[in-house]
């Protein structure tokens, strides 16, 4: 058996509802600029006849359980939040069609992307990774993982409130690339395997907030998650 100089990281999971069971963790792919209105208010609007998703990663160890209260994270000055559709992989999959997409799914998720979008930005511009702006610690807010095995949600209202003040209102069936796609085009970089989470994407109306805040939002059809951004350390 291994001796480590350290204690290695837990391993990060979600609850997962109905069962007493943990899912296990093993890695959080996002993709970028998936909504058409949501594309245009950051200023690079998407033509998908031309182009192809794009991804980022962030660590398991961003994750946060919904209804955590977490410190407005250092070095930002505009800490937006970003509404999203998770999908959650139960079975190995590598360059999956997109008719069977549906059965490397295990369920969904309601998570917030949190961004320090002034960090974001300024690398964006320059060509440089966004790392600074996206893997941000407690960054990765997820809710209970719902079963839905074999499904693909192809509608379903998405929103999120600041303190009880709609920001982001919209619909799933917006997606630009729907999750069939996302599946498919993901699977030929990488071996999916289980425990992997897919943010799909935020809709129009991302903005600031700032210490108290109380973020809320849903996906129709599958759950809440809620976040209270606490005072910066």
């Amino acid at each position: 058996m291994a001796q480590y100089l350290f204690a290695p990281p837990a391993i990060q999971s979600l609850p997962i509802q109905g069962k007493t069971e943990q899912f296990p963790i093993n890695r959080i792919f996002c993709v970028g600029r998936n909504y058409h209105a949501h594309a245009v208010e950051m200023g690079k609007p998407v033509d998908k006849s031309v182009e192809r998703p794009f991804y980022f990663t962030k660590s398991p160890q961003s994750l946060v359980l919904s209804g955590s209260t977490v410190p407005y994270p250092p070095e930002t000055r505009n800490y937006h939040f970003e509404m999203e559709m998770v999908v959650a992989i139960g079975k190995a999959g590598f360059r999956v069609k997109a008719e069977d997409a549906h059965t490397v799914i295990y369920g969904y998720a309601a998570g917030l992307d949190m961004t320090r979008r002034d960090l974001q930005l300024v690398a964006r511009d320059k060509g440089r990774p966004w790392d600074l702006g996206k893997d941000i610690e407690q960054g990765s807010v997820c809710s209970a993982i719902v079963p839905m095995e074999g499904q693909i949600l192809d509608s379903g209202a998405i929103a999120l409130e600041v303190n009880g003040d709609t920001r982001q209102s919209s619909d799933v069936n917006k997606l630009i690339w729907n999750v069939r796609e996302i599946i498919a085009d993901l699977s030929l970089f990488y071996h999916l395997q289980p425990g992997d989470l897919v943010y799909t994407g935020t809709p129009e109306g991302v903005g600031p907030v700032v210490a108290g805040d109380r973020i809320t939002g849903r996906v129709a059809g599958v759950t809440d998650v809620a976040l209270t951004i606490g005072a910066g350390e």
